[in-house]
């Protein structure tokens, strides 16, 4: 049989393999998925709430000690932060207790219910406790809660509050028209947000977005009088369709981290089958979603300006006679307290949508978003493409009468360059590794792939090849993949 596979057929062996998983439904769960629900559900109903946007912070914290547990016993990637030698037992086993011990440490008082989770998790799965898994897991969640003891996330007792201040274009308190969070008048959600470390950027002023259009600009008078006109609880100019995916969004009182959290969960729940790469994908989104709303919460803080509520309601002393004011003028959804410029729905929603099209190697995967909105019409929404999902979210925060169009589109690029970012402080130990691969091996006998290792010349552009016959008594034959992205990922042994 000839030793030289088709071109055609290398390339389609290349692209599946290199995707990290198989695009067909699996819908199973490992303990990185169980434990990250759990995660979601105890962060989500908090007592008392976690203050603001900060639950991010914790997921990827969580996601982070998993992710170390797990590839210290299997090997498959670098880990992130925890290096532990000699790693053994159970990789289930080490990602339960890695995350069971970070909950616990974040949550004192339900760690009794945290105990017995976990207790009840290992039962179920036949796990003992004296597994060496779970030494592995208790080290991987010492260290990284070690690393994040005195990040300030949530700093006891908070900073002064926040109120900005009431010039034209600059953010202040504002009203509250629907039941429900947040009560009118409330201060800055955590406006300290922006000034916590990053996990994978420089910090939160990395790429912190160019200064918002002045109110008497094009640009401004344009997206004003959209947010005006698409963004009212009544008399607005919404079709049927754009009200309905305003309300889909509309979250739990306002509140869509979980929805975030869940459509990342049962990504990695119905499409990756091995609890390596689960643990790797969660760890990725959750990382690259806060850095996200670090970012996003240094430019509101730095811009403060003001909502579109204010805007409009103040819209006769703003020196623009295109930008008509409405005194009465109110939004469809309550409006968050934290200034406008830029969104954090949209830096969150980028940074998920672009990690999940990186992991998977393209962007048009179908998959199902579900609405936390009780009263909402549809209550799930399936995607051809994660772009899709971005570009609604843009147009959502305008239904909703919270954001203007700028700040919306400056947060989604914000959170795509979130990704860039990760990648180009790859080389600094204990982070993510850049990784582009555009060469890989593949066996002429059984199709093994190998990541290709060193760099060479080809056709004027770098490449990648171990230039060897053969790897670990498999015979290898160089592809070019194309247009393999690049990707802050943790790097292949």
């Amino acid at each position: 049989m000839s030793r030289i596979l088709s071109n055609q057929w290398i390339i389609a062996a290349c692209l599946m393999v290199l995707a990290a998983v198989s695009l067909s439904p699996i819908a199973r769960a490992d303990a990185a998925v169980d434990w990250n629900t759990i995660t979601i559900d105890t962060i989500s109903t908090a007592s008392p709430p976690r203050p603001g946007p900060v639950g991010f912070l914790d997921m990827a914290i969580v996601q982070a000690a998993v992710y170390d547990a797990v590839q210290a016993i299997g090997g498959k990637y670098k880990p992130y932060r925890v290096e532990i030698p000699g790693a053994s037992g159970s990789p289930e086993a080490a990602a339960a207790k890695a995350a069971h011990d970070v909950l616990a440490n974040m949550f004192p008082t339900q760690a009794a219910s945290l105990d017995a989770a976990y207790r009840d998790y290992l039962s179920k799965k036949g796990l003992a406790e004296n597994d060496p898994g779970v030494a592995v897991g208790e080290k991987a969640a010492a260290g990284i809660i070690a690393w994040r003891a005195s990040d300030g996330r949530a700093p006891s007792p908070p900073p002064a509050a926040f109120n900005g201040n009431t010039g034209p274009g600059m953010w202040r308190p504002t009203t509250s028209y629907q039941s429900g969070p947040p009560p009118s008048g409330a201060s800055m959600a955590t406006p300290w947000l922006g000034a916590v470390p990053c996990f994978t950027l420089k910090s939160g002023d990395q790429f912190r977005a160019k200064p918002p259009p002045a109110l008497t600009s094009e640009q401004y008078t344009k997206d004003y009088n959209e947010v005006k006109a698409l963004g009212a609880s009544s008399k607005s100019s919404r079709t049927e369709q754009q009200t309905a995916l305003a309300y889909f969004y509309a979250g739990n009182n306002g509140n869509n981290f979980p929805l975030w959290q869940r459509t990342l969960r049962d990504m990695a729940a119905q499409h990756v089958e091995k609890i390596d790469d689960s643990a790797r994908l969660l760890a990725l989104g959750t990382l690259a979603m806060a850095d996200a709303i670090i970012t996003a919460w240094d430019s509101k803080k730095h811009y403060v300006l003001w909502r579109p509520i204010t805007a409009i309601q103040e819209g006769e002393n703003d020196s623009n006679p295109a930008t008509a004011g409405d005194p009465a003028w109110q939004p469809l959804v309550n409006t968050p307290p934290y200034p406008d410029y830029t969104s954090g729905a949209n830096n969150v929603n980028a940074a998920l949508t672009r990690t999940l099209a990186l992991f998977f190697g393209k962007d048009d995967v179908s998959f199902t978003v579900t609405s936390l909105y009780p009263q909402a019409a549809q209550k799930t929404r399936t995607y051809s493409r994660f772009s899709e999902m971005a570009a609604d979210m843009v147009d959502v925060r305008i239904y909703h009468g919270i954001h203007f169009r700028f700040a919306d589109e400056a947060a989604r690029d914000q959170g795509n360059q979130v990704l860039t970012g990760s990648s180009a402080r790859s080389q600094r130990p204990g982070n993510p590794a850049l990784r582009h691969w555009r060469m890989v091996a593949v066996c002429a006998g059984c199709g093994f792939v190998s990541v290709c290792r060193q760099d060479y010349r080809r056709g004027g552009k770098t490449v990648r090849s171990n230039r060897s016959e053969s790897d670990g008594g498999h015979e290898a034959h160089f592809v070019r993949l194309s247009l393999r992205p690049r990707f802050y990922a943790f790097g292949t042994h």
